[in-house]
């Protein structure tokens, strides 16, 4: 465990260092900007302006960046100090570059969803103090949250009424119009610790049990104290644009996207989604594996080969059930449709679901989306003028119609084969749809209507798949579904297509512009929903991820997310790949598969 650190402390505007007696080094704290002597030690900082300029050893970065940040309509948030994400109050005691971080960027969308959940919770505490909050999935554009009993285990939800949710948003509206600040303070692990079981925040100190040395950032926001792995707003007056919705029996917190920082997104239905993530909320909390605590405790005791096995279970069960849907679905379905976000473990779900269809007395044949492609000269481009190989017309469909239509006349075709090498279409193999035979088709845009319009409904079934994470680092930070992908791909990435962090988190945000336009739009079209994440998932992939985060180097600009995606793994104990099947999804990405990929 850590020394107990100390706080970093301001004087007239100058940073002051902490001095660790217990050090054998020791370095005098600097003197107050107002009373260093002349010639005293400098840094240079080249700002965004491409300038590069000397400022006083210690000066906050918002003074720095106040010399040369361009006009914009939206606050800055935080600052991006020699390529990682931190507060504008942190002093600058090395040169490097900083730039400011504004609220339209994907860093600031996610501080700000981070600082309006902090709002939130302390709301919560001011008008229901014999309750806790605990925010869980993501739904709708916002945050899913439950108010529970404070004492003891999650149990029995404590149904809030529209009156009650209304109460709790003039509550934040009036904490965000006080333009509260919220101050962050750097303590030693063993500190925090301590800070937090005397708050009565049992699970943060819990989880923070296994955080690695170092030190931990504790905010506050009036009497409200918090952690977060992430940087917060410096004050409340810039999330002003939020909304509460009563999703009985708690209540949905809506936010606005980065590149709208001022509106709230239009509401889409997500009946489906909710059911399903209702039903594995609900399974997690019977079995009591709510938090990374719970897990890391598990590991330590040897206990968690069981709890991987009924993960496992659970995954084979879900799919059992879907091949029963087919099978006895009233339509008779002769296509599978199965679509999903990046790194969902849809091949790997095809392929256990193929095995589930043949137990059902089925010849499932399994064609990708991908070999449709059209020749990679034809691909269309983006606004960038790059390649969009995510869109649409990027599939040769009309080719793919006519083989679809040949297939259900029970003809012999000869499928497409794309070579990704050359980046156009060869000769694949043949295949006929006889009586037994039923087609899956595996691909991004599967759900897509205008991907087979002229094939009649009732002959097809369509299936989503998604991780949808389940398991809370604490009771108020949520584990992002859209983390744990890019985790997978990473390791995916660097194992199988010689791709490092660098060019995977690079890639990512275009991807997940694809993903909204083509993926997310489609998602409550499916018949059935797939949820392929599995709780122990991270704990299994960080021994092969950390490695290949800790080659991003400084000076490179996705350095930032490497740093976050780092401390974010940082809270879990590392999983042996032995414990996981070799039939799991997780193979797809971690490497020793039953399967032939």
């Amino acid at each position: 465990m850590a020394k107990r650190g100390r706080r970093n402390t301001f004087k007239n505007g100058a940073f002051v260092p902490p001095v660790d007696k217990g050090s054998a080094k020791k370095e005098a704290p600097a003197p107050p900007r107002d009373k260093r002597p002349s010639g005293g030690r400098k840094v240079r900082i080249t700002l965004s302006d491409g300038s590069t300029r000397p400022f006083d050893w210690g000066t906050p970065a918002n003074v720095a960046l106040a010399a040369a940040e361009p006009v914009s309509d939206y606050p800055v948030v935080a600052a991006r100090f020699r390529n990682k994400v931190t507060s504008l109050t942190r002093p600058l005691d090395k040169n490097g570059t900083l730039e400011a971080i504004h609220l339209d960027s994907t860093d600031g969308g996610m501080i700000y969803r981070r600082s309006l959940s902090f709002v939130l919770i302390r709301a919560v505490a001011e008008l229901f103090p014999g309750l806790r909050i605990y925010i869980n999935h993501s739904i709708n554009k916002g945050y899913y949250a439950e108010l529970y009993q404070k004492q003891g285990v999650l149990g029995d939800v404590v149904a809030l009424s529209e009156k009650d949710v209304q109460a709790i948003a003039r509550r934040m509206r009036a904490i965000v119009a006080a333009d509260e600040p919220i101050v962050r303070e750097e303590y030693g692990v063993e500190k925090a610790i301590e800070i937090f079981r005397k708050a009565g925040h049992l699970d943060k100190a819990e989880v923070l049990k296994y955080a690695p040395p170092g030190t931990v950032s504790v905010y506050r926001l009036g009497g409200e104290i918090n952690h977060f792995y992430g940087q917060l707003a410096p004050t409340t007056g810039s999330l002003k644009v939020f909304e509460l919705v009563l999703e009985h029996p708690g209540f949905v917190l809506r936010f606005p996207e980065p590149s709208r920082p001022y509106e709230i997104p239009a509401h889409q239905p997500y009946g489906k989604m909710r059911d399903v993530l209702r039903e594995y909320e609900q399974w997690m909390r019977v079995l009591s594996w709510r938090t990374v605590a719970q897990l890391n405790a598990l590991i330590d005791s040897n206990r968690v080969r069981e709890y991987v096995l009924i993960a496992e279970a659970l995954h084979e069960k879900r799919l059992a059930g879907i091949a029963d849907t087919i099978k006895n679905h009233p339509r008779k379905p002769r296509i599978i449709l199965l679509s999903g976000p990046s790194s969902s473990g849809k091949t790997t779900t095809v392929k256990r679901l193929a095995i589930q269809l043949r137990v059902l007395g089925y010849r499932p044949v399994v064609i990708g989306l991908d070999d449709f492609f059209v020749n990679r000269e034809d691909t269309p481009k983006d606004e960038h003028g790059e390649f969009d190989f995510e869109s649409l017309h990027a599939i040769n469909i009309p080719r793919l119609q006519e083989c679809i239509r040949q297939l259900l006349r029970g003809d012999q075709v000869v499928v497409p084969k794309f070579n990704f090498q050359e980046g156009r279409s060869v000769e694949g193999e043949k295949h006929q749809l006889g009586e037994k035979e039923i087609l899956i088709l595996e691909g991004i845009h599967a759900l897509n209507d205008d991907l087979l319009p002229t094939i009649p409904d009732g002959l097809k079934f369509k299936i989503y798949a998604s991780p949808l994470t389940h398991l809370n680092i604490d009771d108020h930070n949520r584990i992002s579904s859209s983390d744990a992908r890019l985790i997978r791909r990473m390791v995916r990435d660097f194992n199988y297509r010689g791709y490092d962090a660098v060019d995977t988190i690079k890639r990512w945000p275009s991807v997940r512009r694809g993903e909204q336009k083509n993926i997310f739009p489609y998602q409550e079209n499916a018949d059935v929903i797939f949820n392929s994440a599995l709780p122990y998932e991270l704990s299994a992939l960080k021994p092969y991820a950390l490695p290949v985060l800790n080659r991003v180097k400084q000076t490179a600009p996705e350095y930032a997310e490497a740093a976050r995606l780092i401390k974010f793994l940082g809270y879990f104990r590392s999983l042996k790949s032995e414990y996981v099947p070799r039939h799991s999804l997780l193979r797809e990405f971690i490497g020793g598969s039953c399967f032939t990929y």
